[in-house]
């Protein structure tokens, strides 16, 4: 089977993404709409009907409201459920959407048909080979027949064809790309427990003796699946280290990737460490940076060290040469898909400068707008804005504080641009949390910091490990000791 990816086209994450769209409080009109029509012509296009009624059945859909129904299925009244805009194919049901999917049962029924006559074919197919051909023929048709139910959107029947492929196969690599196949499925129904389940299975494979390339993808794998469960501090270098070797486009695209990354990357990397990794880092400068560093990145120039300039100065003045620089964000996509809808990443890379060098008042800002523009519009994103925005909140508040014994609390409020009584409860939560070591005067207006006394707990540390060092021993030579009369 070689290296390359099997069985890496269905099913389509973007789709998922689709779905989140029209579910979506914060999206626009707009973009609800044009995500409503890409999920309509992807049901017929490629014959999703159990996707079709997962999503819009009068009675079992999960798009469907109370009170929604047709004319042979009217609905029954439902108990309220609260929101869950963020995960609408994780099988809870919405109370309510701004942008329905119709339900349309001839449309169902054509589906349908469609589905069964392609089934039959799926069978004729294997039955021949069973018969005439080899067990190659065979694993080919029922591949192909998982790929079907990926791809028409059954999440039990595909990973059920899906184990019964991997059941019959005895290639490592083609092993691994089913593993990562069903792992897809699970984040496009967005199930987080069972591919945390199969993402452990696929690193016990890989560790095994996987391939490059096959590793290096499952790298992206685990890194979406962490930035899922809030693990931000585990997620950060398995996604920056993707950046520049990343393959798994059918996870998401290379622009998706960077913004996933310098999230968490800011989020949790420590000052040196996201100077490094992030601030100076090219493959996000290629995305991020103005004209001039998109270019330096693109062309080298950015890591090429201190005398990059004077090396570059006479291939840059050469005619045409920005022309071939490439556009990082568009990687991944054949000339037949749909173009990429231009994203502006100004708040992004406002974020990132701004919390390097230390201006909290634009920092701030382009948090907010990093809220509106990018976690309350990414699937992956809008669960945990709210915990990102405050963790961010605290990170500025201790980036500024651990500079300072004593620091005014009007002087402050100015340095975020936000007002005393904003910055009193915000502050207050934190502290009352053991997340910042200070203490707030409100009578004389001044925050003191109360910095831990490094040494004296160093040597509480030592004095506790060492009583219980002494303990093991004793109890080791107890159970050791053997008296004389043992001995004979």
């Amino acid at each position: 089977m070689g290296s390359d990816p099997q069985y890496a086209k269905y099913p389509d994450l973007s789709l998922a993404q689709d779905i989140f769209n029209i579910t979506n409080p914060s999206c626009s009109k707009t973009n609800q709409q044009a995500s409503l029509k890409k999920v309509q012509d992807a049901i017929s296009e490629h014959k999703m009907a159990p996707l079709y009624r997962h999503l819009a059945h009068p009675l079992d859909g999960i798009l469907n409201t109370t009170g929604t129904g047709s004319a042979q299925h009217p609905s029954k009244p439902r108990p309220r459920r609260g929101s869950i805009a963020a995960n609408p194919l994780s099988g809870r049901r919405n109370s309510g959407f701004a942008m329905p999917l119709p339900w349309d049962e001839q449309l169902y029924q054509k589906l349908q048909k469609a589905n069964e006559e392609e089934l039959a074919g799926f069978k004729k197919e294997e039955d021949e080979a069973t018969e005439n051909a080899g067990e190659i023929e065979v694993q080919t048709a029922r591949g192909r027949r998982a790929e079907f139910w990926a791809r028409v959107g059954d999440k039990e029947k595909a990973i059920q064809a899906y184990e019964a492929v991997f059941e019959n196969t005895g290639i490592l690599g083609t092993k691994i790309d089913l593993v990562l196949a069903i792992i897809r499925i699970g984040l496009f129904f967005d199930d987080k427990v069972f591919v945390k389940k199969q993402i452990d299975r696929a690193n016990t494979l890989v560790e095994s003796g996987g391939d490059w390339d096959r590793r290096n993808r499952l790298k992206a794998y685990k890194g979406l699946h962490l930035l899922t469960i809030r693990s931000y501090n585990l997620a950060a270098p398995l996604l920056l280290d993707s950046l520049s070797t990343f393959t798994s486009y059918e996870l998401c695209n290379y622009s998706h990737l960077v913004v996933y990354s310098v999230l968490a990357g800011s989020l949790s990397l420590k000052r040196v460490d996201f100077k490094s990794k992030v601030v100076d880092a090219p493959e996000i400068k290629a995305i991020l940076g103005d004209g001039e560093e998109k270019l330096s990145a693109l062309t080298g120039a950015a890591s090429a060290g201190p005398t990059a300039d004077e090396e570059m100065k006479d291939s840059s003045a050469t005619p045409g040469h920005a022309s071939t620089a490439v556009n990082l964000t568009t990687l991944g996509q054949s000339n037949g898909e749909d173009v990429e809808t231009p994203v502006d990443f100004s708040p992004l890379a406002g974020l990132v400068t701004s919390l390097y060098i230390g201006n909290y008042r634009s920092f701030f800002l382009s948090l907010a707008a990093v809220e509106d523009n990018f976690l309350s519009q990414d699937r992956y994103l809008f669960e945990h804005k709210a915990w990102f925005v405050r963790e961010m909140r605290l990170r500025g508040y201790q980036q500024l504080l651990q500079s300072y014994r004593i620091v005014g609390l009007q002087s402050m409020a100015n340095e975020f641009g936000v007002s005393i009584d904003f910055l009193d409860r915000d502050l207050a939560r934190f502290i009352a949390g053991n997340r910042i070591a200070c203490t707030i005067d409100r009578v004389n207006g001044i925050i003191e910091t109360t910095r831990p006394d490094d040494k004296n707990k160093q040597y509480a540390d030592v004095v506790k490990q060492g009583d219980q060092l002494i303990t093991k021993l004793q109890k080791y030579g107890q159970s050791v000791r053997l008296r004389g009369s043992e001995r004979g």
